[in-house]
């Protein structure tokens, strides 16, 4: 349990075709341990049948941000894939950041989006319309190593993806400037650890998990003592 009255809450930033419901048995770990957290939907997930021009990462940001402003108190961002993406742009500047903490997350790089990190073609934005339907397996994808209950809520819940959230390069990169982690997954088959490692290198730090994809979901009490270290660190 933390102490003090300066101990830092934690920001939960889910990642693409996910809401703030993904983080939920985390929360509730955090909370028997004497923490508080706080979460986001963001706006670019979507409902089914949506069409158009539609939010994208910096309407993400925006909330992201709104809810790193609206906490009095040191805050540790936590994003999760990618969520790590809005993380990366809101966080700049926050002077009540103490640390970012990146799960087999796209700590982007100014300029860079999730379509170009990786030597894609960036397209024009003005022309990005419609969705990212969720991605092809994600039982094994996403949640090879959840429990069967939980793989199946979550894949009832899943939500498609706009594609001008994928498509938007971040014009900040916060960690450049506040401290940060990077939690390798090690058995992600989304994201797998040749690519979180690139990432990983821009941060301050690195820790493993031996998770898939979701940890939050697999492994939650690995991945809450992996913060509580990170936050009693960064108070």
């Amino acid at each position: 349990m933390n102490d003090g009255t300066r101990a830092p809450h934690f920001l939960l930033v889910h990642g693409a075709w996910h809401q703030s419901w993904c983080w939920q048995g985390l929360q509730d770990l955090l909370t028997e341990r004497g923490w508080t957290s706080h979460t986001v939907d963001l706006p670019s997930a979507v409902p089914e049948g949506a069409h158009g021009r539609l939010p994208g990462l910096m309407d993400d940001a925006r909330v992201v941000r709104g809810a790193i402003d609206a906490v009095a108190a040191p805050l540790v961002v936590v994003g999760h894939s990618y969520g790590g993406a809005p993380v990366t742009q809101a966080a700049a500047g926050a002077a009540n950041v103490s640390h970012l903490v990146y799960v087999s997350a796209f700590a982007l790089d100014v300029g860079e989006s999730l379509m170009t990190c990786f030597g894609g073609e960036q397209p024009d934005l003005a022309t990005v319309e419609g969705v990212v339907p969720v991605r092809e397996n994600p039982e094994t994808t996403l949640y090879h190593d959840v429990a069967p209950d939980a793989r199946n809520a979550a894949l009832a819940r899943l939500l498609p993806q706009s594609a001008l959230s994928f498509a938007e390069p971040v014009s900040r990169a916060a960690w450049q400037t506040l401290p940060s982690s990077y939690v390798i997954c090690d058995d992600d088959q989304s994201l797998p650890p040749a690519y979180q490692e690139p990432f990983a290198q821009r941060t301050g730090a690195t820790y493993r998990l031996p998770s898939g994809h979701t940890p939050l979901l697999s492994m939650p009490e690995r991945l809450a003592d992996l913060l509580e270290q990170i936050a009693r660190r960064s108070s």
